[in-house]
Formats: structure tokens, sequence, C-alpha cells
């Protein structure tokens, strides 16, 4: 296993890790007054990263360069900059500031990175510019930016409410190892949600279930349950996604389950198990789905 921190000095710079997440269970109760969904989910972050990395600007003012396998908007039009212009803003500060995001966790997989990137933005400018903000008002600025960024203030483990910013942290965290699946297939969030068919039976029966068993801290059977209710939304604008799930379970008998909105999935483990890397050379070969093993992150 690897666990790496939060916070790592380089040179005279800030490097800030941003971990991606999975969805242990995502129910919907229904439709919000103001267009969103009401959700109740149990998020984990996972030891994979994306990087950012603060150093002092050469002029006044925001420079954000993006680098890494995957692709991240440029400018305003990152989760990142927006976010250090917030925080600037707040605090009435112009100092100068470059940071460099290291993209290596693809967008449109449902592993929430846009998110977590402009979480470790918030805490890593704060932290680097000395800007000294209480929670409260990093809270408050996460949750001006996209859903699931409060999450990733804190964490590991959180049970998730109202459109995903209203956080109830979960402890101890609970260990886990799993296959992580990233197929080549990038889902539209808001695509997922404009094609899905609410059912209160389905919810109301998830919801009976997974409840008792959030009460009693029993996430290793929650998770069990693999619960989420946009899967079949998402499969139907994604067939090939449910060949990979089938697949999978096919060959290591165990449930594959939809992270977020997809497209990446998971098979909880309680180790590597035996056709492992036969079964992810397939996927590579038959659908350029890649795979990794991963763990709960420690923070």
């Amino acid at each position: 296993m690897t666990y790496l921190n939060q916070f790592e000095t380089a040179g005279n710079g800030l490097l800030v890790r941003a971990p991606a997440k999975i969805n242990l269970s995502l129910l919907i109760k229904g439709k919000r007054p103001d267009g969103y969904h009401e959700l109740e989910t149990l998020m984990a972050k996972i030891n994979w990263y994306d990087q950012l990395l603060f150093e002092p600007g050469k002029s006044a003012g925001i420079e954000l360069l993006c680098q890494g396998p995957c692709w991240a908007p440029e400018g305003e039009d990152n989760l990142v900059y927006r976010a250090c212009r917030r925080l600037l803003e707040e605090t009435k500060t112009d100092i100068p500031i470059r940071v460099t995001l290291t993209k290596n966790i693809p967008a449109g997989t449902g592993l929430g990175s846009a998110s977590s990137d402009a979480a470790a933005a918030l805490l890593g400018l704060n932290r680097f510019g000395g800007l000294n903000q209480k929670k409260d008002i990093l809270d408050r600025l996460a949750a001006e930016l996209g859903s699931d960024v409060n999450f990733f203030l804190g964490g590991p483990l959180a049970f998730c409410t109202g459109r995903g910013e209203k956080i109830e942290e979960i402890q101890p965290p609970t260990d886990f190892c799993a296959l992580l699946l990233i197929p080549n297939i990038t889902t539209s969030t808001k695509r997922v949600y404009e094609n899905y068919r609410h059912s209160d039976k389905d919810y109301l029966r998830f919801r009976g279930i997974i409840n008792p068993l959030l009460a009693k801290k029993s996430i290793d059977s929650i998770a069990k349950i693999c619960a989420n209710m946009l899967e079949s939304s998402c499969f139907e604008l994604h067939p090939q996604l449910q060949q990979i799930k089938e697949v999978c379970q096919q060959q290591l008998g165990l449930k594959a389950c939809l992270s977020g909105s997809g497209s990446a999935m998971y098979l909880l483990m309680d180790e590597p198990c035996a056709g492992l890397e036969r079964l992810q050379d397939h996927l590579k070969k038959e659908y350029s789905c890649e795979s990794r093993i991963v763990n709960n992150n420690r923070w």
C-alpha cells in the first residue's frame, strides 16, 4: 500500500495532493425545487492523486499550468483557478502565485477529481499564502464551487447529503482494497442526471437497508450492497459499461459497483484475487479499459 502525505514542501513551493473518491453507496431521494437532486451518498477517498504545486508567481495574479497524462481545462474554466480566485477575493489579497496542476485522474469518470482539485486549491493556497482562513470560510467557498468539493476538505470517509455539500464525517475510517476500473469512456454528469428516472420504491428499499447499517457504522456491509441509483441511467447511455461490469463479475465472482455518475467502477476485495492480472489484460485489450489496485486514503 502506498500512502502519501497531503502536503509536502517542494523547494520554495508547496505540493498538495488531491485524492480521487469512490461512492460506496449513492441514493437519490428526489428532485429539489432548485433543479438539483437530493442525494444520500457514502463517499470514501482513495490513494490515487492529482497534484498541485504552489510557487511564487512572477507577476500579480494567478498563473495556472496544466500537465500530466490526463486533460484539464485551462484558465478560468478550471476549478483550481476559480477556487484560488475566490479565496483571494474573500481575503482581499493580491499575491502572485503559480499553480502547476498535474492531472493523473481522468475527468468524466465519477471519481471527483475536479472537485478534489478545487478543495486542494483552497487548502493549498490558504497554507502557502498564509491566509489563515478557518474551515467554515473554506466550506462556504467550497459549496459555491461544486457539490463534492466540501467532502474533499475533510474526510476520508463521510456520509453526504443535499447536493453532496452537507458532510457527516465517519470515524474511524474503514480500510479496504479495490480493483478500480477506468474505461475509455467519458460520461457527462448532466446527461446521466437528465436521463435518470426516479423510483421512490427503489429509494425507500435501499434506504431501509442502508440506514440501520449506517447507524451501526457497518461500512463494509453497505459497500457490499453496491447501491447506485444512477447506474441504470449511465448504462443506458453507455452500454459497454454494462458489458465490462458483467465480464468482471463473471471472472472474479465479485460485485462491480459504479462510482458517482460513472464511468469508473470498482470491485472491493479482501486481497488481490486469482486471475486478476488475466482479467486486467483482457479489459485493456478488448475494451481499452485501464485498471489499478487502490486502497482507502488515510486523510
